[in-house]
């Protein structure tokens, strides 16, 4: 039997593909070239051989645009799992998914072993109220197993007309069975800032993802915290937890916000444009108050800028527990008007030279996975004021001791309560050396 049923075909085939390596180069230029660059003729003559074998016998007709396409799918999802090949459907999605409002679920995911793994769910959106978890490996979506999906065909099915419901199979760290979760769609839309007091002098900001607005809108709920505490904090709480990441400007800007002078981050990849460095402009916000930075398997990218460039200044004490490790940066390189790739195209580094790719940033006080709950005082323990004709204080019914605002938020997060303690404590250290 004949491999091919058109003798030209893999010279044919042989032609097209040495063209476009080389560019549409004259014959000798192209030789010139394919010498130089020392070309994988013996692999590329095997990927000839075997889209000829596809192309006479697989039980099914397929287009030679089909199997090129596939072949480019698979040969940028071998490299890593970021790196992708957008069609004009998932290029749309993609500029439609970073413009802040989407129907989905609300969850931002990778790829590991097959599956499909959160690495964090968005505030308020339908995965987080569902009960969704960092660190979560979807198994099957409406009963369909995910194992040999690629990630942009897992997200496409996630994704969808709001108020319209999916099922995914979940398997979580510590549960012997798996999880069903059915969770209704809904308009994603991506408030990135929340903040609170804590206590009086003591400020809360929470950053759910890094978008363009996020600095301004940071600086902003800053500035009102400021204001209900004379003109000024004694420390803050900056919660980067399931924070998965997004714009790396809007990562620098966060950092540059607490720090005077020096590198947030730099890049470094093989080309020498993809080395860049970004560095601090005068100006703390907080005027050198204490600041916690929260974090957790589930902060990702652009928060792990963020508190390695914190961590690495000694500005911030880092609490929690080791984020995520996403430390690669990945450029859509347009193709055409339509199509585009996703590739990995460098690195990102801490100020000290630390790479955060798949190892994260470790936290300077290390959180277990506890869950708070409220203990009601023994109505049997007695204080000076339970006892009959008790001395009454002098100053009347005003108390000394500085009364924590009862906070919905405190009593339900046991890495706040930490977080907010030990800022009282680095607040009363700050203060002792003035």
């Amino acid at each position: 039997m004949k491999l091919f049923s058109r003798p030209t075909l893999f010279t044919g085939l042989m032609m097209a593909l040495l063209v476009s390596v080389t560019g549409l180069a004259p014959a000798r230029e192209a030789a010139a070239t394919a010498e130089k660059a020392a070309l994988p003729l013996k692999e590329l003559r095997i990927f000839a051989n075997i889209f000829g074998r596809i192309k006479q016998d697989y039980v099914e007709p397929v287009s030679d645009k089909e199997l090129l396409e596939y072949a480019i799918r698979g040969m940028l999802g071998g490299l890593d799992p970021h790196s992708a090949y957008l069609d004009e459907e998932d290029y749309k999605e993609l500029q439609e998914g970073t413009s802040g409002e989407f129907g989905g679920l609300g969850i931002e995911v990778g790829m590991e072993d097959g599956f499909i793994k959160v690495i964090a769910p968005i505030d308020d959106t339908p995965a987080q109220r569902a009960g969704i978890k960092a660190g979560d490996l979807i198994i099957r979506l409406d009963g369909r197993p995910v194992k040999g999906m690629s990630l942009t065909e897992a997200v496409k099915i996630m994704r969808g007309t709001p108020g319209t419901k999916i099922k995914l199979t979940v398997r979580r760290a510590g549960e012997a069975k798996p999880l069903v979760f059915e969770i209704t769609r809904a308009v994603i839309r991506q408030a990135s800032v929340k903040w609170k007091m804590l206590a009086p002098g003591f400020g809360y900001v929470r950053l759910s993802q890094f978008q363009a607005p996020t600095p301004k809108e940071m600086l902003r709920a800053i500035r009102k915290l400021e204001k209900k505490n004379g003109g000024r904090l004694k420390g803050l709480v900056l919660d980067l937890r399931n924070n998965p990441g997004g714009v790396l400007q809007a990562a620098v800007a966060v950092s540059d916000a607490f720090l005077d002078k020096g590198l947030i981050v730099y890049t470094q990849g093989r080309e020498k444009s993809s080395r860049l460095e970004f560095r601090a402009q005068p100006g703390d916000e907080l005027h050198g108050a204490p600041l916690v930075v929260l974090v957790n398997e589930g902060s990702a990218s652009a928060s792990e800028i963020v508190a390695g460039a914190l961590q690495d200044h000694k500005r911030a004490v880092i609490m929690g527990r080791t984020t995520f490790g996403k430390g690669s940066v990945q450029s859509i390189i347009p193709i055409s008007d339509k199509i585009a790739i996703k590739l990995t195209t460098a690195r990102y580094y801490t100020p000290s030279g630390r790479s955060i790719q798949a190892e994260g940033i470790e936290p300077d006080i290390l959180l277990s996975r506890v869950k708070l709950e409220a203990v009601e005082r023994n109505a049997l323990q007695l204080r000076e004021a339970d006892l009959a004709d008790h001395l009454a204080n002098p100053n009347g019914e005003k108390k000394h001791r500085e009364k924590q605002e009862k906070n919905g938020l405190l009593e339900k997060d046991f890495e706040l309560n930490e977080a907010l303690n030990l800022l009282k404590g680095l607040a009363i250290y700050a203060q002792s050396r003035r």
